[in-house]
């Protein structure tokens, strides 16, 4: 009498037991989500259960945010709008994300929480690429003529840069619960500021400060988004920019012909353009990438040894106080690396094409912000209410007619909260919402599609 086949086992795993495998899989210098701090607790909102883990949720939370979404109709370097092609910042953050797995899974580290940090990088970027984070550094600086904001507002205000805006969307723009932001862990929080250079002593208003650990070079999983984050940018500007860089300047890089020699046949078999160019490009990546983890493991071991760690409780009695070049090139991948950034800075982001639309960011943003700094009546609602309910002053749209120019010089025109304010409203913005805002405001015909909301 034959037997029943046995019907296949199906894994249903809870969060603890994902903590628990973690536990066994990872690296002793990884990070744990059993672990994670959230400054507010989760509720459970009715969940009948409970299946991911605190990094999980964050990656999640990332992914469903508003902010997340506008980085499809960012600009990288060149404007996504003038071509199909062309890194957003949103395609930036995919190629980044997949790099900062790679690096995590290599080295054993928790790839959850570097998929978190690299896929929230970037939500505080400004419409125009960098262009427009130096413009609205320059606005609150006070060193715009256009925009002349009395002391009392550029001494107090603080600067721009976007890692630090990205920190302040996920822990106060972003608006999907009864609490300011997204309530993310400590962990990821810490990544996503220092994914860039980054400063103690920067003059910028950060939420829960001394959560960031901001003596350390930051949690392992940071530092390899870091590095994500620099390959993945100089090599996707290198591909949309080669159609402005001659053949010869590109090959007599140090990294191109390092490429070219290890490909041997498939280099010289490669009769396309295109095909040369994708085997190029991604050459360097896998030579960047591979020179990182080979260096980042020596590093990493030396480290444990020098400190004789060899359990997970040992690593994080000193894990807010690591160095910040643990994940990190070897010296000579680190000269590749440079030259290479140097010739896309100089044969790319200062060509004349790039260079026009560094014009206009900076001719668009200053212009919005002087607008809307002098007459806050033009900011949209949602904008006006936030800055109500962070300064406790009367709703602006509340305000009897022959008292807003009062109220405007005494509550608005002196106060750094509301500068930051504008410089929130235009950091948020796309590209293409920008500029349809300026054009709604220059222009006595605005040339935006029939039936679409001014906003």
């Amino acid at each position: 009498m034959s037997q029943k086949p046995r019907e296949p086992r199906v894994f249903f795993f809870s969060r603890r037991q994902l903590e628990e495998a973690e536990e066994r899989r990872l690296a002793i210098y990884a990070s744990r989500s059993a672990r994670a701090v959230r400054r507010l607790p989760v509720p459970d909102e009715g969940r009948s259960a409970d299946l991911r883990t605190q990094y999980q949720r964050d990656r999640d939370r990332i992914v469903h945010s508003k902010a997340f979404r506008r980085l499809k109709h960012k600009t990288q370097v060149f404007i996504p709008f003038e071509g199909d092609h062309y890194r957003t910042r949103l395609t930036h953050t995919l190629e980044a994300t997949q790099l900062a797995r790679t690096f995590a899974r290599t080295l054993n580290l928790n790839e959850d929480l570097a998929e978190a940090c690299a896929l929230a990088h970037d939500v505080g970027h400004t419409p125009f690429g960098h262009s427009g984070e130096k413009a609205l550094n320059r606005l609150l600086a006070g060193a715009e003529p256009s925009v002349p904001l009395p002391v009392e507002v550029t001494s107090k205000v603080g600067a721009f840069k976007h890692n630090y805006q990205s920190l302040r969307v996920v822990d106060l723009l972003e608006k999907r619960y009864e609490h300011p932001g997204l309530n993310l862990t400590d962990d990821t929080r810490e990544g996503i500021l220092k994914h860039t250079a980054w400063r103690r002593d920067f003059p910028f208003p950060v939420v829960a400060r001394e959560s960031l650990h901001l003596s350390s070079g930051g949690h392992l999983e940071g530092q390899a988004v870091g590095w994500a984050d620099e390959i993945a940018q100089q090599a996707h500007d290198l591909e949309d920019g080669l159609p402005l860089v001659e053949d010869g300047k590109v090959l007599s890089l140090r990294i191109s012909k390092a490429v070219v020699a290890a490909a041997g046949p498939a280099w010289t078999s490669a009769a396309d353009r295109t095909v040369r160019n994708a085997l190029l490009v991604r050459g360097m990546i896998h030579l960047l990438v591979t020179d990182v983890l080979e260096a980042s493991r020596v590093s990493i071991g030396r480290w444990l040894s020098a400190r004789k760690i060899a359990t997970p409780d040992e690593f994080y009695e000193q894990r807010d106080r690591l160095p910040a070049s643990l994940v990190a090139p070897s010296r000579g991948g680190e000269k590749l690396y440079l030259e290479l950034k140097e010739f896309i800075y100089q044969q790319i982001i200062h060509s004349h094409v790039v260079a026009q639309h560094d014009g206009r960011a900076q001719h668009i943003l200053a212009s919005l912000f002087g607008a809307f700094y002098r007459n806050p009546r033009l900011l949209p609602d949602y904008v006006l209410l936030r800055y109500r309910d962070l300064t406790g002053v009367r709703y602006l749209r509340d305000i009897p007619l022959k008292r807003i120019e009062v109220e405007i010089a005494s509550h608005y025109h002196r106060d750094p909260q509301f500068a930051r304010a504008i410089a929130d409203h235009l950091a948020g913005m796309t590209d293409s919402y920008a500029v349809s805002v300026y054009d709604t405001m220059v222009s006595p015909y605005p040339r935006r599609a029939a039936g679409a909301p001014l906003a």
